[in-house]
C-alpha cells in the first residue's frame, strides 16, 4: 500500500498516524462494525477471529505481531470488518484513518504520475510514446535512492533496468586502454541505461554518483515489455 510513496509522502503518513495501546482482552475492531482506519502492530500480539455460517463460536484465523498491519480493507473500500480482532497481551499499534489514507495515498499517485508523464516527454527516444503507453510507464516506474559514490550500473554487466534522473547528478566511466575515464556527466532529467531496453545489450560504462544525494525513477526491461510490446519497434518510431 506504501510502497510507491515518496520518501516525503511516507513522512506524512507517519505523521498522521495515531499511537494507540490495547491491554490483554481488549478488543481492537469487532466484525460487522464500520471500518475507519487501519493498523501497524508496534510491539505485542493480537488475535484475529472470524464467525462463520457453520459454527456460532469464532474461529481463530492468525496473531499479528510487530510489523504487521490489519483493517486495511476498510480503507480501500467502504465495507465493514471482515473479522475481529483483540489483543492478547499489552499490544502497541500505529492507526492511520480511512480518509487520511485516501487524500494521501490518492493524491500522491496522481501527482506522480504527472510529473513521471513530463518527464518521460523529455526523453529523446521515448518521444514517440503516445499518451497511453507513458501512462502505463509512469505506473511501473519505480523511485530508487542513491548516496555519493555508488555505483549504480558497471561496465560490461548485463543491464536490465532503464534510469530516469529525477535529482543528483552523475558520470559514466569508461575503460580505456585499461584506464578508467569519464565519458559523460548526467544531470537532473538525463537517463542512461537505455541500451538495457534492446536484446543482447551489456552495459557500455559505469555509472557513479557524484552529488550527495540522488534520486532516480527506474523500470526493468521485463516491465517495459510486458507493457509495451517488442522495444525495437517502439524505438524505431524515432
Amino acid at each position: 500500500m506504501f510502497s510507491t510513496l515518496e520518501k516525503y509522502d511516507q513522512d506524512i503518513v507517519i505523521t498522521a498516524m495515531e499511537i494507540k495501546t490495547y491491554q490483554a482482552g481488549d478488543s481492537v475492531i469487532k466484525e460487522g462494525d464500520d471500518g475507519e482506519e487501519l493498523f501497524i502492530v508496534s510491539t505485542g500480539k493480537l488475535r484475529c477471529t472470524k464467525i462463520f455460517p457453520d459454527s456460532p463460536e469464532p474461529k481463530f484465523l492468525k496473531d499479528y505481531t510487530s510489523g504487521e498491519v490489519f483493517g486495511e480493507l476498510a480503507l480501500m473500500y467502504n465495507a465493514p470488518r471482515a473479522a475481529s480482532i483483540e489483543a492478547i497481551e499489552e499490544s502497541v499499534c500505529f492507526s492511520l484513518d480511512r480518509d487520511t489514507f485516501n487524500h494521501i495515498v490518492k493524491t500522491a499517485a496522481i501527482e506522480r504520475r504527472k510529473k513521471y508523464d513530463g518527464f518521460l516527454q523529455k526523453i529523446e527516444i521515448l518521444s514517440t510514446l503516445s499518451p497511453y503507453e507513458r501512462e502505463k510507464i509512469c505506473d511501473c516506474l519505480n523511485t530508487e535512492y542513491f548516496k555519493k559514490d555508488d555505483l549504480i550500473i558497471r561496465e560490461g554487466e548485463e543491464g536490465n533496468k532503464f534510469y530516469l534522473i529525477q535529482a543528483g547528478t552523475a558520470i559514466a566511466l569508461k575503460n580505456i586502454s585499461g584506464k578508467e575515464e569519464k565519458v559523460f556527466e548526467y544531470k537532473e532529467n538525463d537517463y542512461f541505461g537505455e541500451l538495457a531496453l534492446l536484446e543482447g545489450d551489456k552495459r557500455k560504462a559505469t555509472i557513479k554518483v557524484t552529488s550527495e544525494e540522488f534520486q532516480v525513477a527506474s523500470i526493468t526491461k521485463d516491465s517495459f515489455k510486458r507493457l509495451l510490446g517488442n522495444v525495437e519497434e517502439i524505438l524505431k518510431r524515432n
